[in-house]
């Protein structure tokens, strides 16, 4: 009963004041009719109160997202699932969904009467413009009373997660590389190469199979040591996204930043696609990838990657150097100074391709002059150690410049003067 008057809704104690007030007026007036009504008045919201606190409605709930990760922009159709696994039916229950504001207001739903045994299912749409990872649920169900004198809200603790991710474009094909064609269960691929079947064990290299260890070398080297003559030859890469917040500019869903993340992620899946094994590095160092369904492991990543605080890139640089065996690698930057260029220049040697996916962030800042002559420096420091240069301005897609990162020739200039 407790629990059914801490539910009076507003109207329920409106009506509960009443009936206190007409019976006190009442008894003063010596107003037996006025006294009926107090007790009519006062009765209905005790007895509303009494029913919903004495509900037994016992209900099962399911929840199903789909897809269960959707692109920036994209939409998914949640589906609720309900059912009453008693043998009495439900009187009015109000069924509302917990979303994040990112993905719209919170959905609320009227459902008359469920049947013993009755399964209802209820579908509403999610969007949204913001990358992230969002938790959906609980559900809460309101019991109330056909006067809607009192609710009594019951939780369901099942809550589940939907995953937008960066926007994918699809990439044209770009021949990095040499074409190589290798035996057993190998194929050609058209990124660089790199491995071998020598039969001495190798240090441990992200990526590698744990059940390729040899604990004898490991234990005599005091590190993971892998053996050679298990190693299939395998096309592996870097990607190197930078994520400095002083190296981007704007704002929202436009920035240079987010563009650097959906540049990150075309090139990512494109990639893997192509059949490459792939690694994750920021200026934050390197991020894990799970061997298993690469595209989504990036994605995934990439969903809830944030600005960084750091000031250089020197983290990232040394995650580069310290995973090696890459034969590509791929570079999305923002706004760099030429001496931190040239410290990523140094990575790319004889057997290495290197392309750099550059953001003019001079376009994100309205032409600014000085960091447009930065960026053209930049372009000449990493060009001049053999670097393929793809310039991404404000307003471009990835799509359609990726086809420079197949230019061999130090940059190729653009009618407007700026690198192509």
């Amino acid at each position: 009963m407790r629990a059914g008057l801490r539910a009076l809704t507003s109207r329920g104690r409106s009506f509960l004041a009443s009936g206190i007030a007409a019976l006190l007026m009442a008894v003063i007036l010596g107003e037996n009719d006025l006294f009926r009504i107090g007790v009519l008045v006062t009765a209905l919201p005790l007895l509303a109160a009494m029913v919903v606190a004495r509900t037994r409605y016992r209900l099962s709930c399911a929840r199903r997202l789909d897809p269960p990760r959707a692109e920036v922009g994209g939409e998914a159709t949640v589906t609720l699932r309900l059912e009453n696994v008693t043998r009495l039916p439900t009187g009015l229950l109000l069924i509302e969904d917990t979303v994040p504001y990112a993905l719209g207001v919170r959905p609320r739903f009227v459902l008359d009467r469920v049947e013993s045994r009755g399964v209802r299912e209820i579908d509403y749409r999610v969007r949204s413009d913001l990358r992230g990872r969002y938790t959906i649920g609980p559900l809460s169900v309101r019991i109330a009373d056909p006067f809607g004198l009192v609710e009594l809200t019951r939780s369901f603790t099942i809550s589940d997660t939907l995953v937008v991710t960066p926007h994918v474009a699809a990439l044209p094909h770009v021949r990095l590389s040499g074409e190589w064609t290798g035996g057993g269960d190998s194929r050609t691929r058209s990124v660089a190469a790199a491995g071998d079947d020598d039969v001495a064990p190798r240090e441990y290299r992200q990526g590698d199979d744990l059940r390729r260890v040899h604990w004898r070398s490991t234990a005599r080297r005091g590190e993971l040591m892998v053996r050679r003559e298990e190693q299939q030859w395998q096309s592996r890469g870097a990607l190197l996204l930078d994520t400095r917040r002083y190296a981007h500019r704007g704002e929202g869903p436009r920035s240079s930043f987010e563009v650097a993340v959906s540049a990150a992620a075309s090139i990512g899946v494109h990639l893997a696609r192509e059949g490459l094994g792939l690694r994750l590095v920021t200026d934050q160092g390197a991020e894990h990838l799970t061997d298993t369904g690469l595209s989504w492991s990036l994605l995934d990543t990439l969903a809830v990657v944030r600005h960084s605080p750091a000031r250089s890139l020197e983290m990232g640089v040394s995650a580069l150097r310290q995973g090696g065996g890459d034969g590509l690698i791929v570079a999305v930057l923002g706004d760099l100074d030429p001496e931190e260029a040239r410290e990523l220049a140094r990575l790319r040697h004889s057997g290495i391709t290197a392309v750099a996916v550059m953001l003019d962030v001079s376009t994100w800042d309205g032409g600014d002059r000085a960091a447009a002559e930065n960026h053209q420096a930049v372009q000449t420091v990493l060009a001049g150690y053999g670097w393929r240069i793809v310039r991404l301005p404000a307003g471009t897609s990835i799509a359609s410049v990726w086809q420079h990162a197949a230019n061999r020739d130090r940059y190729a200039l653009n009618p407007a003067g700026g690198a192509a």
